[in-house]
């Protein structure tokens, strides 16, 4: 945590994406028309899955049930004292998007509920 809390430039590479790739994808992609919402989730889920050979990204019987539950249209702020990861490195910072995360489901089990 130490290291992650130095200046950008001092701190160790890296920044914070999974926490605001949604939101970010859907702001800039899927609210402006250019891209459809299937299209986003394709491109974030199966996609990934399949070049991984991972049997994920999609839902099907016998496959883990990794979900995330979100609400496209709901506006907030990024603010990396919020986020859940050590990490607050981040370009975003004060920057509003849409596109907020409800719930996240790993193996069948809630590991993360907004609020």
């Amino acid at each position: 945590a130490e290291e992650k809390a130095r200046p950008l430039g001092e701190a160790p590479s890296g920044m914070v994406g999974l926490e605001t790739s949604l939101a970010l994808s859907l702001t800039a992609l899927y609210h402006t028309g250019k891209m459809e919402l299937s299209d986003i989730l394709r491109k974030m889920t199966i996609n990934p899955a399949c070049i991984l050979r991972a049997n994920t990204g999609r839902l099907a019987i016998g496959a883990e049930a990794d979900l995330v539950i979100f609400d496209p249209d709901e506006a907030w702020t990024i603010d990396p004292a919020q986020f859940a990861s050590k990490g607050r490195n981040t370009p975003f910072a004060g920057q509003e998007v849409k596109g907020k995360v409800k719930y996240t489901i790993s193996d069948g089990e809630i590991i993360y509920q907004e609020g």
